[in-house]
């Protein structure tokens, strides 16, 4: 749940900002009004976060020294591949505020990967003084990572030819362990989408036509998506847990698959258009998997078709 409240206040920046000038418009050189500008709204976006954590999160657990916690085998990592996904986002919008306000490519590049970074590294240490939590290498190793897909993309290509993106479905779950569903997961929708990682889809859609030197007739805004998520996790470890009675409950009878998909993208941002709004609202759709017929292969050996898959 953290990560995605740091998403949402990444993604209303670039649409205040669209809404009174061309944000995906990169300046040819520094504009001291637009570097006063992104920079006083990444200290805004810095601090509310840090306040919005401690009100909604960190307040309700006591804190303790600091500390390290090895997560790194919870939730069939798709956590940990959350983790990948929001960094790299971050760190995205960053550099794209930071090339509006006029820096070179590569700086811009740089410092929207270390902001990226520098986001998600707080949340680490307000871990690691939170006695349910801890400070989490695994954590940072992915934070780390998506930031660097993203400023290794924009140095080499000056683009993002592999995107990450999200998706998420609602999950029927039986009688017998909804309840168990519902406490881990919350009921609501948002609490749905944020929380529960068996819905959760995390996606790499590659651009084929930018891998193509010569002239091609193939699409530039078809892409090729693979996907990562997994099912049947009812706890971070195992399927089994205590419950408002002190009963100890296993469901270790449920299998904690890992699935695998392929399926084709759509890139909005590579739609051509001369509207700098529909730019900036294409290049806020390319964060979220574009619903397609996929394939899917999971660790229980079954191969499955999808006719459309979210």
């Amino acid at each position: 749940m953290k990560r995605y409240y740091i998403i949402i206040l990444i993604l209303l920046f670039p649409c205040r900002i669209s809404a009174q000038t061309s944000f995906l418009t990169a300046a040819d050189s520094i504009i001291n009004g637009r570097v006063i500008t992104v920079t006083g709204s990444w200290v805004g976006i810095y601090g509310t976060t840090l306040i919005g954590l401690n009100e909604l999160w960190y307040k309700n657990y006591p804190r303790s020294s600091f500390h390290f916690f090895n997560d790194n085998g919870e939730w069939n990592q798709v956590d940990k591949v959350g983790h990948i996904y929001t960094a790299y986002i971050e760190s995205q919008w960053s550099t794209k505020a930071f090339q509006w306000a006029g820096m070179k490519k590569n700086k811009a590049a740089i410092l929207g990967g270390l902001t990226g970074f520098t986001l998600q590294t707080t949340i680490e240490i307000l871990d690691g003084f939170s006695s349910k939590w801890g400070f989490s290498v695994g954590d940072i190793s992915a934070n780390t990572l998506g930031s660097a897909i993203n400023v290794s993309q924009n140095i080499l290509w000056n683009e993002q030819r592999i995107r990450m993106k999200f998706s998420s479905h609602p999950v029927k779950y039986n009688a017998d362990i909804k309840t168990r569903a519902n406490d881990l997961y919350g009921t609501s929708i948002p609490e749905l989408v944020m929380k529960d990682y068996n819905g959760q889809t995390y996606w790499l859609s590659v651009n084929p036509s930018m891998f193509i030197h010569h002239e091609n007739k193939f699409p530039k805004w078809l892409n090729i998506a693979v996907g990562y998520g997994a099912d049947g996790m009812l706890g971070g470890f195992e399927n089994k847990w205590t419950d408002e009675n002190g009963l100890e409950i296993s469901r270790t009878d449920i299998p904690r698959t890992r699935q695998f998909y392929l399926t084709p993208d759509i890139s909005f941002s590579r739609i051509k258009t001369n509207s700098h709004l529909l730019k900036t609202i294409f290049e806020l759709a390319d964060v979220i998997k574009f619903p397609a017929p996929t394939l899917e292969y999971n660790t229980t050996g079954k191969l499955k078709a999808h006719w459309i898959y979210f």
